[in-house]
């Protein structure tokens, strides 16, 4: 699917499961659709995790699904390319 008809009809999933890095919890979580979280407090350590580099949120850095604007886009309102970067 990659012309701009067949990504429309596409229904991106709202539901990841995001790891913690530190302690390694999984916790499953609801993805805003039209929003970057750029910040989620691990609540079985407290970590707070963050990006990492390259990525425009917290799901798709260490979710088990990416953001809903990366699924049907390929690209977020956080990448570097959509900032002018």
């Amino acid at each position: 699917m990659t012309d701009s008809a067949s990504s429309a009809s596409v229904t991106p999933r709202t539901t990841s499961e995001i790891t913690c890095p530190k302690c390694g919890a999984r916790h499953s979580e609801v993805m805003p659709t039209d929003a970057c979280l750029y910040y989620y407090e691990c609540t079985a350590c407290g970590a707070v995790l963050t990006p990492k580099a390259g990525d425009c949120c917290v799901f798709c850095s260490y979710g088990s699904v990416p953001c809903p604007p990366v699924q049907l886009a390929g690209r977020c309102c956080g990448d570097a390319e959509a900032r002018g970067h």
